[in-house]
């Protein structure tokens, strides 16, 4: 059986294209949306990795330098020491070394 298309009428067949013309952007639109939401969706992701990789950076640097500062205390110098550092003491001023009062 053959359909004959000059027998539907010119309203039917706008109509028709009327349908099919808003499907087409009814889908357009939508996977616009879909692309702009996945997109919303990575570029989120990608700024949360990027401030938790930043934050655990800052944390590891703190870790390690906590880590130094407490190995540094425990570490003990060779020879005899008394309150100065090795070699030959500086001379002071009474209450404050002379590198502090280098400057005035």
């Amino acid at each position: 059986m053959q359909f004959d298309l000059s027998a539907v009428e010119t309203a039917t067949m706008v109509f028709i294209g009327t349908l099919v013309f808003a499907l087409v952007i009814t889908l357009f639109m939508m996977a616009a949306a879909f692309i702009s939401l996945v997109m919303v969706g990575v570029g989120r992701l990608a700024w949360f990795l990027g401030a938790y990789l930043l934050l655990g950076l800052v944390q590891g640097l703190n870790h390690g330098w906590d880590r130094l500062v407490h190995h540094a205390s425990t570490v003990e110098l060779p020879g005899e020491i008394t309150g100065e550092f090795m070699g030959q003491p500086a001379p002071s001023t009474g209450t404050y070394p002379r590198v502090v009062l280098r400057d005035s």
